[in-house]
């Protein structure tokens, strides 16, 4: 599936093996019914969506984010990415899923404060 297809830019995403085109919304839909866990890749297919496949980011998912965020996502600090924490924007155990559009920038401090806030 393309990126195009994926954002829904494309009326027609797939097709069934009957030759049906069907729409990215229900390709996706059916992938889950069925079971098989959708994987959006990056770069050398690079695994930067898993879902809830998994609670930590991968190593691939963690520079997509890096090269993103530049630093510390909280207004004013300035952490470079490596010395920060990836942080789920909707908590792991709300359900999160761990992929880089969930996934921002906190160094140490600010992560510790956004947990103690919620």
């Amino acid at each position: 599936m393309t990126l195009e297809a994926l954002e829904g830019r494309l009326e027609q995403a797939a097709r069934l093996d009957t030759g049906e085109k069907i729409t990215a919304a229900t390709a996706r839909r059916l992938a889950c019914e069925a079971g098989i866990i959708p994987a959006v890749l990056g770069g050398p297919s690079e695994v930067l969506d898993l879902g809830r496949t998994r609670r930590f980011h991968t190593k691939a998912q963690r520079i997509a984010i890096g090269i993103r965020d530049q630093h510390c996502t909280e207004p004013g600090c300035d952490w470079p990415p490596a010395m920060c924490h990836v942080h789920h924007d909707i908590p792991w155990s709300r359900g999160g899923p761990t992929d880089v559009d969930h996934g921002r920038l906190l160094c140490p401090k600010h992560h510790t404060r956004f947990h103690r806030r919620n």
